[in-house]
């Protein structure tokens, strides 16, 4: 590929990505409603995927910073959708599950979410959505290695 032409092609990735990821967003905190966030819904499916898991899992799994766990689970916490339980064995540690409360709602928000996503991906062929799927996980997996090479630096 010649220089111009991989210019063009990075110009519409950036574009579409960033288009694309802003207005998904933006309807699922519509389908979802006020009562949670988009990240406090992922951790909360997360969790609910998982069964239990500590914070340090989620920082791991979003690849995000402690802290910014703690300040999740802390607000999921106070509205009783997740309870913290300490490891017999080694105080330290702290599981994380949901409550009764928390899966109700889990269940309510991804329901919705389900509708919102079968709305778009209907609208194309069967083919055409497995071999969007298909490449978006190749795309995932080579930022995963790009990832992993930038640590083993």
């Amino acid at each position: 590929m010649n220089d111009i032409l991989i210019q063009d092609l990075i110009n519409r990735y950036v574009n579409v990505s960033f288009a694309v990821t802003k207005k998904a967003e933006n309807l699922i905190k519509e389908s979802i409603g006020d009562t949670i966030t988009n990240d406090q819904h992922y951790t909360l499916r997360y969790i609910h995927k998982a069964g239990t898991c500590t914070s340090t899992e989620l920082s791991e799994v979003f690849d995000v910073k402690k802290s910014a766990i703690t300040a999740i689970v802390n607000r999921l916490t106070e509205k009783e959708l997740i309870k913290r339980t300490r490891d017999e064995n080694d105080r330290r540690v702290i599981y994380l599950t949901l409550t009764d409360k928390g899966k109700v709602l889990f269940e309510k928000t991804e329901e919705k979410i389900h509708k919102l996503v079968e709305s778009i991906i209907t609208s194309f062929d069967e083919k055409e959505i497995v071999s969007f799927i298909e490449t978006y996980e190749k795309l995932n997996e080579q930022l995963d290695n790009l990832k992993d090479c930038k640590m083993g630096e």
